[in-house]
C-alpha cells in the first residue's frame, strides 16, 4: 500500500519502528551552581560529568560583589 508522507511516498507504515516511550538517552551532565563562600549571592553555573565526579566542585573564583578571588562551593541547581 503506497501513502504519501511529507513529501515522500512510503511502501507501508509497518516499515517503520518506533521507539518505545521511556527509551531516551540518559543525561551525561548535569548543571551546578557555584555559590560564593563571601555570603553576596554571587554564582557560576557549571556543567558536571553526573557519571565521572563524586565529589562537591569546589574552585578559587572571581566575585565581583567583593573585588576579590574566593572560595565557590557546589549546590544543586532549583
Amino acid at each position: 500500500m503506497m501513502l504519501w508522507c511529507g513529501g515522500l511516498y512510503v511502501l507501508s507504515l509497518d516499515l517503520f519502528v518506533a521507539h518505545e516511550m521511556g527509551d531516551k538517552k540518559k543525561k551525561t551532565f548535569m548543571f551546578i551552581r557555584l555559590v560564593s563562600a563571601a555570603g553576596t549571592g554571587f554564582f557560576y553555573v557549571k556543567r558536571k560529568s553526573a557519571k565521572k565526579v563524586a565529589e562537591k566542585l569546589e574552585f578559587r573564583k572571581y566575585d565581583p560583589r567583593v573585588n576579590r578571588h574566593v572560595l565557590f562551593t557546589e549546590q544543586k541547581m532549583k
